[in-house]
């Protein structure tokens, strides 16, 4: 599944009407964003059950600010419109495909109460 450009537009609807969302923040300008970028549109294509988002944080400059985006490529993930993940300066594929399988195996309670714990998790691995 090939990644799709988020927007202030798009943003909310694409990222709490999935159960599992991946965006990268980047700019055509930075180097590191596109070595990454290739990275990213592979695991989009490996998960087809996770939708992969792209957010040009030039175009998007509320977006970035509102993620208080300060480094590039800066990934973060959604499970059920939260977030349990975010880290700057891309990833080694293998450790996003690490990441993705840990985030579509998070199970939140309705309210959230396992948030806590599921970011734990993640920050521990």
């Amino acid at each position: 599944m090939a990644t799709q450009t988020l927007t202030e537009a798009n943003f909310d609807e694409v990222v709490t009407g999935n159960a599992v969302v991946f965006v990268c923040f980047c700019d055509s300008s930075s180097d590191a964003c596109r070595r990454f970028a290739s990275t990213f549109e592979a695991s989009s294509n490996e998960h087809s059950d996770v939708v992969y988002g792209t957010v040009d944080v030039e175009a998007e400059q509320g977006l970035a600010a509102a993620a208080n985006i300060s480094r590039r490529p800066t990934i973060m993930a959604y499970r059920k419109g939260v977030l349990v993940y975010s880290q700057p300066d891309g990833l080694l594929p293998e450790t996003l495909d690490d990441v993705v399988t840990q985030v579509k195996a998070i199970e939140l309670d309705e309210d959230g109460k396992d948030l806590d714990q599921a970011r734990n998790q993640l920050a521990e691995e």
